[in-house]
């Protein structure tokens, strides 16, 4: 009886030992989602970015050397002025060739993660889109950023890999 139990805390062991050696152990994601939707209606572009809330109020915290809390803040204007000057420099939208300025319109939680909602005026159509888009680069060696593009109903999505940070789609 004392051999199997021997035998069985060993086994347990070596199993254990190949997780940590192998890595096969949780590792997590980096990655942000920027969604832009063009609405040609009302000649707009609609865009979200969803960011993991930890990494966001981390990324934040660093730049600011302040206390940031997004999910509860005791000044919200505040809050709401460091997601949008954190996205405005990390964000960049061409259109047909032209810079476009983006118009913050606030921000909310969505499950783990923090969703920031802005819009471009004065998009009547467009050919040409370009994003550039460094979201938590500075942060994480391997974030990712998913891209999705959806104009007259023709959705285009790509994935930028730090460092790589722009793309341009045709319409």
């Amino acid at each position: 009886m004392f051999k199997n139990k021997r035998s069985i805390v060993i086994r347990l062991l070596m199993i254990c030992m190949t997780f940590v050696f192998t890595g096969a152990t949780m590792h997590p994601i980096y990655v942000s989602v920027t969604e832009i939707q063009h609405n040609a209606k009302d000649k707009t572009l609609e865009i979200s970015c969803k960011i993991f809330t930890s990494d966001f109020e981390a990324i934040l915290k660093t730049k600011t050397k302040s206390k940031v809390n997004l999910l509860q803040p005791t000044d919200k204007t505040l809050m709401e002025s460091l997601v949008n000057q954190y996205i405005q420099q990390h964000l960049k939208i061409k259109v047909d060739g032209n810079l476009k300025p983006m118009e913050f319109l606030g921000y909310e939680q969505n499950e783990d993660a923090i969703q920031s909602f802005f819009e471009i005026k004065d998009v009547a159509t467009l050919k040409k889109i370009d994003v550039q888009d460094d979201i938590l680069y500075e942060y994480k060696s391997e974030q990712i950023s998913i891209i999705h593009v959806v104009v007259n109903g023709n959705r285009k999505s790509t994935k930028l890999v730090n460092p790589d940070n722009s793309v341009s789609l045709n319409y």
